[in-house]
């Protein structure tokens, strides 16, 4: 009798003990990037601007020793507060944004093409929302549009590094490589694909980002991305 009386307080004690465990963990949110294609591509990569921080968001959530704050979230807040959506925020607001969604680590960043050719170049600077200074810039790497998944992978790799996040556990590491290995062929006609479907989500628009979403898959019939985003607008 005494035993199941004591076993709501122990139940209650473990789920204290989870929270203060996720909250022990750092928060990581990421704002969308600003375009900065050169040309008439300028207007053509726009998507990207959030497909990049929303590949950037995905890569970095595989690690369980951090918190990543979900795109949806990102999104939601600044709707409410009708700002610019195209990562062109100063550091004020996306210090103010960062704390509105209860992040440590505030990563905002800019992606350049070249006039000619098939390079994307990517550049973060990291915001600590505590002290509101820049805790880290001049985070950078560069690649083919045709490998952006890797290239995403090293970003996000060299931003975890830059700022000091917790290592990636082992077993969560090989999950990762995994995962990485079967996404590193997405081809950059998916990518757009994608990163257009996210808009038109945003937009409301659900049945033509459902459309992008099935012809980002049946591009890349094992991409991940579109798959789970069309698990949520169908339920």
């Amino acid at each position: 009798m005494r035993l199941r009386m004591l076993a709501p307080a122990f139940a209650g004690l473990a789920l204290a003990a989870g929270a203060a465990v996720a909250q022990s963990k750092p928060t990581v949110a990421v704002l969308y990037f600003t375009n900065s294609a050169l040309g008439a591509r300028n207007a053509e990569l726009q998507p990207l601007s959030k497909g990049i921080a929303d590949l950037l968001i995905n890569s970095l959530a595989a690690n369980p020793g951090i918190r990543v704050v979900e795109r949806d979230r990102i999104q939601a807040i600044l709707d409410e507060q009708k700002l610019a959506t195209d990562g062109k925020l100063d550091q004020a607001t996306a210090i103010k944004v960062g704390k509105l969604v209860g992040a440590h680590h505030m990563i905002t960043g800019v992606f350049f093409t070249e006039l000619k050719g098939d390079s994307l170049r990517l550049s973060a600077r990291v915001f600590n929302t505590e002290t509101s200074e820049i805790e880290k810039g001049g985070i950078e790497e560069r690649g083919r549009m045709d490998a952006i998944m890797p290239l995403i992978e090293r970003f996000a790799a060299k931003i975890s590094g830059d700022v000091k996040l917790p290592a990636i556990p082992g077993p969560a590491r090989d999950e990762q490589q995994t995962s990485a290995k079967k996404q590193e062929k997405v081809p950059f006609q998916a990518v757009m694909l994608y990163s257009r479907a996210l808009d038109e989500k945003d937009h409301g628009n659900k049945d033509k980002a459902i459309t992008l979403f099935r012809q980002a898959i049946q591009a890349f019939p094992a991409y991940e991305a579109p798959q789970n985003e069309l698990k949520k607008l169908q339920g």
